[in-house]
């Protein structure tokens, strides 16, 4: 942790110094264009996804894309063709990418409020042709519209553990902060009433704690008869998210079908907790 330091430290000063020059700026800025322009191929069950490695953690989601959450994308396999999903919590959009590029006739409304993940998710829409059949929903979801604030304890690209309006992470512990500015927000239910965005039939929420307050804002559309299945993700030691979104969901009239995640989070003191609960209403 003090070597990464230090470097941050050399490196914020290089870039400083670079900065205080007009050809040093050129310079600068041709480095971030140039990361922004390297890419990588992913392939997952014949499906070729172009993605922008800009970083380490972009490049970490890459290779790390069959094995991380396998469940999910066994989930995102038994789609029916045409389905709409809603991807909450997109990040650099793999989830969403996959989707589309398994299903030509897919619709993905991918949200993301992170200032720093929307151009990489961007850029992966476009690297793959997906224009039309992958919209950008650039706010935050609660359990009501308005304005908070985002809290995030990362501002590189690629990075997680964020949330909004609370000052928890996924374990329900106070996250530790490096940034934060504020953003408007959408309840579940109004994206459909005052938006006009298509109802789902596949929702995917991965948003690090507050699953549940976003589920309090989607009492019409979890009633849904056009919803077919939700993938959640909870983690068990946080005991209000956890109850809460199992009675949001069962008086909606759902059901627990699955709560998986992959062998490698049984040994991972951050993720041996965390499941994906896939919900159904059979």
């Amino acid at each position: 942790m003090k070597q990464k330091t230090a470097l941050k430290l050399i490196t914020d000063k290089v870039f400083a110094f670079f900065k205080s020059f007009s050809l040093g700026r050129r310079i600068n800025e041709r480095i971030i264009r140039s990361a922004f322009e390297t890419t990588m191929e992913i392939e997952h069950a014949d499906v070729k996804i172009n993605f922008c490695i800009p970083n380490g953690w972009a490049r970490v989601r890459a290779e790390t894309f069959s094995t991380k959450e396998p469940e999910t994308l066994g989930w995102i396999d038994d789609f029916s063709s045409g389905t709409i999903l809603w991807d909450i919590g997109g990040n650099l959009g793999l989830y969403s990418l996959y989707t589309a590029l398994k299903d030509n006739t897919a619709k993905v409304y991918t949200f993301e409020p992170s200032v720093f993940n929307l151009e990489i998710l961007a850029r992966n829409i476009v690297l793959n042709g997906l224009q039309n059949q992958i919209t950008i929903i650039p706010m935050a979801l609660s359990d009501k519209s308005g304005t908070d604030i985002l809290h995030m304890s990362t501002t590189a690209w690629g990075g997680a553990m964020s949330t909004f309006g609370q000052n928890y992470g996924h374990d329900g512990e106070q996250m530790d902060e490096v940034f934060s500015y504020k953003l408007p927000s959408c309840s579940l239910d109004d994206l459909t009433d005052y938006f006009g965005i298509e109802q789902p039939n596949a929702i995917k929420m991965d948003v690090d704690g507050i699953e549940h307050l976003i589920l309090k804002g989607g009492e019409s559309i979890l009633k849904s008869a056009q919803l077919k299945t939700i993938l959640i993700e909870v983690n068990d030691d946080f005991a209000e998210q956890r109850d809460t979104v199992k009675i949001q969901l069962e008086e909606a009239g759902w059901k627990l079908k699955d709560k998986l995640h992959a062998a490698w989070a049984e040994n991972s003191a951050s993720a041996s907790s965390t499941f994906n609960q896939v919900w159904s209403r059979d």
